[in-house]
């Protein structure tokens, strides 16, 4: 079998790796590419199949459980300013669209209204919606649904 024939093979199976997911097409496609390479190098059709094989069973055995256990792991921890996202501070200063100061995680952030409308009163509690530099953007939590 020519060489440029396992090449198309490669990309049909890469292909339906790239709408499957499943890790089984690409190492496949990856096998298909060691059988051009053994085309390339003039070994005969049985050759082609036995890197083929070899290199399919080794892919699908030792590499696709491995990388599906990578992609099982937790995410990674979230830290810093993206840490604060979702948490719950209070109002030491009024906060409007432009301006204000909360307690948030120990510290006093600057703070402005999520929705530029709402100003936010001393003491009220809101939630952190995003980080915005050193700027703490918040939603009062009384209106939260």
């Amino acid at each position: 079998m020519p060489w440029f024939a396992w090449l198309l093979a490669a990309a049909a199976l890469g292909v339906a790796e790239f709408f499957t997911l499943t890790l089984v097409f690409g190492l496949l496609a990856g096998a298909a590419l060691v059988a051009a390479v053994v085309a390339g190098l003039g070994v005969g059709l049985l050759g082609q199949l036995v890197a083929l094989g070899l290199t399919g069973v080794a892919g699908l055995a030792l590499v696709r459980p491995v990388a599906l256990r990578q992609i099982a792991q937790a995410p990674l921890t979230v830290e810093g300013s993206d840490a604060l996202i979702g948490k719950r501070a209070e109002v030491v200063q009024e906060v409007t669209a432009t301006h204000g100061l909360v307690k948030l995680a120990g510290e006093e952030w600057s703070a402005r209204a999520l929705d530029e409308s709402h100003v936010i009163p001393v003491g009220a509690l809101v939630d952190v919606m995003e980080i915005d530099g050193a700027t703490a953007v918040v939603y009062p939590r009384e209106l939260l649904p």
